[in-house]
């Protein structure tokens, strides 16, 4: 069996209307340097988005989400962050900001499979509950 790596993680969110703090987790981002991992999966439930903004516009949103997964591949056609190295990427991706689409703090865990813990960690934090 693997040994466990040490990762860090981030709810990725989205806050239709910034004033009133009120926010959707969206998806997740993953990064364990140990064993070169570093992922986002978006998980956009738009009807969560609709009821605290029906207003927003979805496709934008989606565009710039989209962006986030291409940022954790990297390389040519992610723009200058998509080149930086993949720490740098995550700590670029998780630095506060006051927009639309904001992350949470980083946390932290120990795992052996980050597969399935970006699962668990998506099924808690971002899915609606069964």
């Amino acid at each position: 069996m693997r040994p466990a790596d040490t990762y860090d993680y981030a709810v990725i969110r989205v806050v239709p209307r910034v004033e009133r703090e009120e926010f959707v987790n969206v998806g997740l981002l993953l990064s364990c340097e140990a064993s070169g991992y570093l992922e986002a999966r978006i998980e956009l439930d738009e009807a969560r988005i609709a009821a605290l903004d029906p207003t927003l516009d979805l496709e934008s949103l989606r565009r710039h989400l989209d962006t986030i997964p291409a940022i954790c591949r990297g390389g040519p056609g992610t723009g200058p962050i998509g080149l930086l190295p993949q720490r740098a990427r995550f700590h670029w991706l998780t630095a506060k900001r006051s927009s639309i689409i904001q992350t949470s703090p980083v946390h932290m865990g120990k795992c052996a499979d980050m597969a399935a813990t970006m699962e668990h960690l998506l099924e808690r934090m971002v899915r609606r509950p069964r």
